[in-house]
């Protein structure tokens, strides 16, 4: 049995943060051991929500708690997204290092949350430099936008060839697997988008249709996918293959239902046995 313990955001209706990563894990089997950062009626994106934010000291009571169950050394990976206070991140950083004083093969996946495309950085002063200083030299993985992948470099990249020096930047941050979400170089076509994983020195690319839907949750359900295939294979090649199949699966069933939120539950199959497959070329 796998464990993984997910420190995230959380709301009560939908799906981001935890609401979007814990069932696609359980789904392929994976036992999930959540710890909320936020509890929301609903993401904010809606313009009115309700609920409290926690503090990083809750987190670490909470993390404490696991501990004391003595089942730390069987956790296998910690996995974290959105940040709402560097105060969180330190507390998710420093229950990485307990996680591995206990099991020194647990790995950490970082979704380094920022901001996107269109939006710029929609997350508070101080989160950026944590990430680049400190969440993401701890990570074992990352999984950036493209957005997020030339913040962390440092550098503005349109171009696969810049892309890939980007990402040899953040890993020389600490991180040995990079995958880079909603990729879109100059030769991208204008219908489809890119995800690329990287590792090893080598670099693989996943190109699907460009969908017309616009959902939150969707980069928290691929990190979260991404890790358990990566997890299962080692290979970022293959947990590439089936993370982006999943969500496009996922993708394609919500916009064809005009939702709202991403169907996470009715989409289910889609996590186990894509309706599509698509091709992982080495490039």
């Amino acid at each position: 049995m796998v464990n993984v313990l997910s420190i995230q955001s959380h709301v009560a209706y939908g799906h981001v943060g935890n609401s979007s990563a814990v069932f696609p894990l359980q789904r392929l089997g994976i036992e999930v051991w959540p710890v909320h950062t936020v509890q929301f009626s609903n993401h904010t994106g809606y313009g009115e929500w309700t609920g409290r934010v926690f503090d990083g000291q809750a987190v670490e009571e909470v993390v404490q708690g696991i501990s004391d169950r003595g089942v730390l050394e069987r956790c296998d990976a910690v996995l974290s997204g959105y940040l709402g206070s560097a105060d969180i991140g330190h507390a998710v950083v420093g229950t990485v290092g307990k996680v591995r004083a206990a099991n020194r093969d647990a790995v950490y996946c970082c979704d380094p949350v920022i901001g996107d495309v269109g939006r710029g950085v929609f997350v508070r002063p101080g989160i950026e430099e944590f990430m680049r200083e400190v969440a993401v030299p701890a990570a074992d993985i990352v999984t950036p936008n493209h957005f997020e992948l030339d913040l962390l470099s440092g550098t503005t990249t349109a171009s696969l060839d810049s892309v890939k020096e980007a990402v040899s930047a953040v890993q020389a941050l600490g991180p040995r697997v990079v995958l880079t979400t909603s990729l879109v170089t100059d030769d991208t076509p204008g219908d489809c988008v890119d995800l690329l994983a990287s590792e090893g020195g080598r670099h693989f690319r996943v190109r699907t249709p460009r969908l017309d839907v616009s959902v939150n949750g969707a980069g928290d359900a691929i990190a979260a996918l991404f890790l358990a295939h990566w997890l299962d294979t080692r290979s970022a090649a293959d947990a590439l293959g089936r993370a982006a199949s999943s969500v496009f699966g996922l993708l394609q069933r919500t916009e064809d239902a005009g939702a709202r939120e991403i169907l996470l539950v009715a989409a289910q199959e889609e996590f186990v046995a894509p309706t599509r497959r698509f091709e992982v070329e080495e490039v």
